[in-house]
């Protein structure tokens, strides 16, 4: 028989292990609207910010997702791109899964990235989880840049003219910097961030731990949790 003690450590440990640990990253950038974008997710001041067609911010937070059955007005933000803040550290948004938790724990949320494989090892992200996958596995993180691939939705051919699929692989996206050249100017600097500050990396391994969002993310997502003050 279960005792209260075990059941109590059982709950502790997995509260613990969905605020830090091992994981993955992928990458994408659909264009919808992210996960987080709706009223009810979880316990924050607003949902994340969306905006219209022509990248302007919705006041509607109940609008409908591009990437909905029938299709909607609200898309995922250009400002939600990555951008390097020093060339160890970088700031970011992500789709998020992590055991244990659930979209009220993690939506809006911020986790420090260490990376632990490939070319950018010791480098570090903090992203604030905007979005869910449901394509994803356990301690993921699915990076949100340009041209990383539109995977399972794709919204960024009606609102920026991208190709049938996307740009480049469906998943995965474009394959070199100079495919950058050609996105929509308010994409390019996240697109050409993945070549230059992340290398080109290819889905590198990471340590995670969750932290309190830096100002310079909130300031763009316009989502704080509550008992959260941002820096």
């Amino acid at each position: 028989m279960v005792s209260l003690k075990q059941l109590f450590l059982a709950v502790l440990t997995t509260s613990v292990g969905a605020q830090s640990g091992s994981g993955k990253t992928t990458r994408y950038w659909d264009c919808c609207k992210g996960s987080c974008g709706w009223s009810g997710k979880a316990a924050v001041n607003q949902p994340i910010s969306s905006c219209d067609k022509n990248d302007a911010p919705l006041a509607n937070m109940g609008a409908k997702s591009a990437c909905d059955q029938g299709g909607g007005q609200a898309y995922m933000c250009s400002s939600q791109s990555p951008w390097a803040v020093d060339n160890t550290l970088a700031y970011g948004f992500a789709a998020v899964k992590l055991a244990g938790g659930s979209e009220s724990s993690w939506c809006c949320a911020c986790y420090e990235l260490t990376f632990t494989s490939g070319p950018v090892t010791g480098q570090k992200l903090v992203v604030q989880a905007t979005n869910t996958g449901g394509d994803l596995g356990q301690n993921h993180f699915d990076l949100a840049m340009p041209g990383g691939g539109v995977g399972m939705f794709n919204a960024c051919t009606n609102q920026w003219g991208a190709p049938p699929n996307g740009w480049g692989a469906q998943y995965g996206g474009i394959s070199s910097r100079e495919d950058c050249d050609g996105f929509p100017e308010k994409l390019k600097e996240g697109c050409y961030w993945r070549f230059d500050w992340f290398k080109g990396a290819d889905n590198p391994d990471v340590t995670f731990k969750k932290v309190t969002c830096p100002k310079a993310i909130t300031d763009k997502s316009g989502c704080i949790r509550n008992g959260e003050h941002p820096q």
